[in-house]
This record gives structure tokens, sequence and C-alpha cells, in this order.
């Protein structure tokens, strides 16, 4: 991926998983690796946390923060710049999204598919978030075995 370089075409890398399974991990090293822009989900939702606290609406929130991300990451590719987006890519249509886009801009799509191997592994992860939320920080993941299941 030479981020559009020689006239090739731009790359949408898209990570794919269930929270604490290493897609943020992942995505950052490969965007460091690539050099091309880091398009994360939750680094829009962070922005959210004081709209959290005055509105129930969870839905319309996170439905904002993968709006913003569709058009930080359509403005990257426009630019001709290929793209790592990390989000759970949990939807079909989150996933028709990035297929509109990729089509509009001349991109193709690369998904990678985070799957934990080690459960008990993973448990450890989710609990040890649970010392992040209390710094504000990771607010909206699931914290908790149980948050996940």
């Amino acid at each position: 991926m030479d981020n559009g370089k020689y006239g090739e075409r731009p790359i949408i890398l898209a990570m794919k998983g269930h929270p604490g399974t290493g897609k943020s991990t992942l995505a950052q090293s490969i965007a460091k690796t690539l050099k091309c822009p880091l398009i994360d989900k939750d680094h829009f939702k962070d922005c959210t946390k004081p709209l959290q606290q005055i509105t129930k609406a969870t839905k319309l929130i996170n439905d904002l923060s993968y709006d913003a991300m569709w058009r930080v990451a359509s403005a990257q590719l426009d630019l001709g710049l290929s793209v790592v987006i990390d989000s759970p890519l949990s939807r079909r249509a989150h996933l028709d999204r990035i297929i509109e886009i990729a089509d509009r801009c001349g991109a193709r799509v690369v998904v990678v598919e985070c799957k934990p191997r080690d459960e008990a592994e993973w448990r450890r992860r989710l609990e040890q978030r649970s010392e992040l939320v209390e710094y504000g920080s990771s607010w909206h993941k699931p914290s908790t075995w149980q948050e996940m299941e």
C-alpha cells in the first residue's frame, strides 16, 4: 500500500472485531507502518461524553460518531490517501457504508477481523479497562466480561 502514490487506488483497511480483541493495537501498528491516517471511531465517541451526560440518546450519539468517522475517511480518500478505520464493524450497514465510500472514491476495501484465541486473555483485557474508565478514558467501552456478554 503506497498511500495513493504512482496512480494506485487508495485502500480502506477496516478493522473488525469485538472490544478487547486487539483491533486498536493492530490498527495503530498498521497505520504507523504504512504511514497512513488512522481513523478511530472511539476518538469521535470520546468527544461526546458531555452529551452522554445530558441525554439518553445513546444510539444517536453512536450514529453521529460513525458519521463523523465516515466523513473524515472520505476526505482522506478524496486526497488519494489510504486509511485504516478502527471500529467494531459489527453491523452490516457499517460495511455497506465502507463499500459505498470506496466505490465513490475509487478505493479498494480490505477487512481485517480480530478474533481472540484465548478467552482468558480476552477477559483480562476487558477487565483491565475498568481501571481506565475511572480516569475518564474509554467510558463508552465494555469494561467487564458481563458487559461484553
